[in-house]
């Protein structure tokens, strides 16, 4: 390699954490599944085979150059595309869109189509949106076999298990989006289908909500369901009833969100192609039936210049920036091969490109600026409206180099003279997980997930990762120490530490240090300049109540977002943790964690119990009230059933012990059935972690009816990376882990 190259190929500091995302994700693996490429090469591979769209245009074009823009472009970490072009740019694979949407319809044959279509998807490394409205509802009359139908959610349950079989590239499973309109006959138990844990996985799940509903809503009255077959009546709901149990399941298990069709279609740009029935699985793509989208985001850290002695953002350079990134999106249209035919002409008929930003927490930081601030809300409209223009300047100038995508007849830009489009949209708020944790900088607009956090390395050592402009910051005001920043760790917030100067804890504000209010003013902001939609999540602490998530229902369609999702602190699984990865419990007083030393004397109980196997005798140690330990035996059966029953027991202390909540066991082994049922006091009787199940319920669930008694606790409930054990952020719409870049969606 000559010194010129050397140069060329440089690239931008990369932290170890950037890497090990990138070799365990992005980078090329040989047959053996060692990683046989650098970095440097990957933006290099992905740069040459974007660069090659230009010869479709201009013949005499200078390729080298163009190639050489766009891996600088990636290497400065200015703006870096979608994952599954960084994955397959320039590979056997191929596809390069992250965000697809496939019609579903209402037959046999159209049901599996649709699996099978979304099944090639998820292999190239795509996620899938699915409207399921067109489907009869459960118990309608099918004329051709004269049987009756299941309805959309037990045919959301055959996209479901094609989904956790087939992984995207070989690495992950695929992430679906499932959109219901409300006046679907079965909206209800669409409503309800996550609330068993153990279905449904795979998918995001949204109401899609029109206005005459929200309309309905605001006046208590009932409204009309509509039979998707016949598109007549065929019953009412009361739109309040119906409102309040969407809230009550969103604040219990972050399902449903909702999408706003009304309002993604009014801003349809290709209405004259047809209607917008979903999005893809983080809600930030409304898209057609068959149609998919390339995404890219610009790193707004990189664009922050001193300007007479104070922080100021670099306008002409992102400008300049702007421009390039459509240019490489627009490229990427053509250099990707999308899995169905039908698909390629959609995409290439429409040409929509969603160009959006991340590290906007980050750049707020080096502004000096609270996210929770009226002057933060200004410079995101400030940055976005400079975006959305410049983009759209930027494929005006394509359409005059290469001509107007082939729908543009069928589009609003055709009523407007003089506006002649390359693309019909430009602009997209995407999630940016492990994008961002490549570009050493904060996810999309969310704020930062946490100033500090612990990450595990190597053999279970574990390592302080500091936000890099607060360690900058604390360094530069002299109050940084190795101290100071393992104690931020444990909690990830710099609120009501008193070794911060005052002022800056108001700048580093952190997302659940956030009043929900802001988050959707945020994202309104935002949203007002984005031709598609955003992904954001509205963070509300544990003990926030459905009042609040109706709250920002209510504020979302009254700030005309396109769509919300919230998240409360904890509502996905009951694990308690620390933000430092400290044990799950060290952070109380109120209980034992894993490891502490037992106490000498605990207090308990024993029970007997009847099972198809003989008696059980279930003995529960407590401490504080509170379940610790919990022995199991059972009489006159094989030393075989003794084991197992052993094992149960020890299983369940583990658990206990390492912080899992006690009702959270009873639903993983309540109702398993084993070959023996019997029937005793209280019910039948399936086996013996069944029998376990109704010990614990009856002495911890109030009145043994099924309603958690619940301690009151100080401690931050949160959920665990699958990978990594460490604490996992819901931001962007998505599950997202800091630590390890595991996500469920991008």
């Amino acid at each position: 390699m000559t010194g010129s190259k050397k140069t060329t190929d440089s690239i931008c500091f990369i932290s170890e954490n950037s890497r090990t995302v990138l070799e365990r994700r992005y980078l090329k693996k040989d047959p053996s599944g060692q990683v046989c490429e650098s970095p440097e090469q990957m933006f290099r591979r992905v740069a040459t085979h974007i660069a090659l769209a230009e010869k479709n245009y201009d013949k005499k074009t200078d390729i080298k150059k163009m190639e050489d823009s766009f891996y600088r472009l990636m290497a400065d970490f200015r703006f870096l595309p979608n994952s599954p072009t960084l994955m397959n740019a320039g590979r056997e694979i191929g596809q390069l869109a992250a965000c697809f949407v496939l019609p579903v319809e209402d037959s046999i044959d159209g049901i599996f189509d649709a699996v099978k279509n979304a099944a090639t998807i998820h292999k190239s490394g795509g996620g899938t949106g699915f409207s399921f409205s067109r489907l009869r509802p459960e118990n309608s009359r099918v004329g051709s076999t004269g049987g009756v139908a299941s309805g959309p959610v037990s045919f959301m349950k055959i996209f479901n298990t094609a989904t956790e079989q087939v992984k995207q590239g070989g690495t992950r499973r695929g992430a679906n989006m499932a959109v219901l309109r409300v006046d679907h006959p079965d909206i209800m138990s669409f409503i309800k289908c996550k609330n068993n844990k153990a279905e449904l996985n795979n998918f995001n799940i949204s109401v899609g909500v029109t206005d005459t509903f929200m309309d309905a809503v605001s006046e208590g009255r009932d409204y009309d369901l509509i039979d998707p077959k016949t598109l007549e009546p065929s019953g009412k709901l009361n739109a309040l009833a119906v409102y309040q149990e969407l809230v009550k399941q969103a604040w219990t298990t972050g399902d449903p969100g909702i999408i706003f069709l009304d309002e993604i279609n009014r801003y349809n740009t290709t209405p004259g192609v047809g209607d917008i029935e979903s999005t893809n699985p983080c809600g930030e793509q409304p898209l057609l039936p068959m149609e998919a989208c390339n995404l890219g985001s610009i790193n707004l850290t990189r664009f922050v210049i001193e300007k007479q002695g104070e922080p100021a953002i670099d306008y002409d350079s992102l400008k300049e920036t702007i421009h390039l990134c459509v240019r490489f999106l627009d490229n990427t249209i053509d250099m990707s091969k999308y899995p169905i035919d039908e698909i390629t002409q959609m995409v290439r008929s429409n040409r929509k490109i969603g160009l959006g930003i991340m590290g906007f927490a980050d750049l707020l930081f080096m502004m000096n600026l609270p996210y929770d601030s009226e002057n933060a809300i200004d410079v995101a409209e400030d940055i976005m409206s400079f975006v959305q223009k410049e983009s759209h300047a930027a494929s005006c100038n394509l359409a005059r180099e290469r001509g107007v995508f082939p729908n543009f007849d069928k589009s609003i830009f055709a009523m407007k003279k003089g506006e002649k489009m390359r693309n019909a949209t430009t602009t997209t708020i995407a999630p940016t997980g492990t994008l961002s944790i490549i570009a050493g900088c904060s996810s999309g607009i969310e704020p930062a997930f946490a100033l500090s956090f612990v990450r595990n390395v190597m053999d279970n050592d574990k390592l302080i990762e500091v936000n890099p402009v607060f360690e900058k910051t604390a360094r530069t005001k002299g109050f940084y120490s190795e101290d100071l920043m393992s104690r931020i760790a444990e909690n990830g917030t710099a609120k009501g530490n008193s070794q911060i100067p005052i002022h800056l804890r108001k700048v580093f504000v952190t997302a659940h240090d956030i009043r929900p209010e802001v988050h959707i003013n945020m994202q309104a902001a935002f949203q007002r300049h984005t031709d598609n939609a955003v992904s954001k999540t509205v963070n509300l602490p544990h003990d926030a109540t459905q009042e609040d998530v109706k709250f920002i229902y209510d504020q979302a369609f009254k700030l005309k977002c396109k769509g919300v999702t919230i998240y409360r602190d904890g509502s996905k699984d009951n694990q308690v943790l620390s933000v430092s990865g400290k044990n799950p419990l060290e952070n109380g007083n109120d209980f034992l964690y894993a490891g502490q030393k037992r106490p000498n004397i605990l207090e308990g109980f024993t029970e007997r119990i009847k099972t198809g196997m003989g008696y059980l005798y279930v003995t529960v140690s407590e401490y504080k009230n509170r379940p610790f330990e919990l022995f199991a035996t059972i009489g006159k059966s094989g030393k075989s059933t003794m084991a197992k029953t052993e094992a149960i027991g020890r299983l369940i202390s583990l658990a206990l012990r390492s912080g899992v909540e006690v009702e959270e066991i009873i639903d993983q082994i309540k109702g398993i059935r084993g070959e023996h049922a019997v029937f005793q006091e209280g019910g039948l009787v399936y086996s013996i972690p069944d029998a376990i199940a109704k010990v614990l319920e009856k002495r911890y669930m109030a009145n043994g009816k099924g309603n958690i008694v619940k301690h009151a606790t100080n401690k931050l409930k949160s959920d665990v990376c699958p990978e990594c054990s460490q604490t996992i952020a819901f931001e962007e719409g998505c599950m997202t882990c800091h630590s390890c870049g595991y996500t469920k969606c991008s």
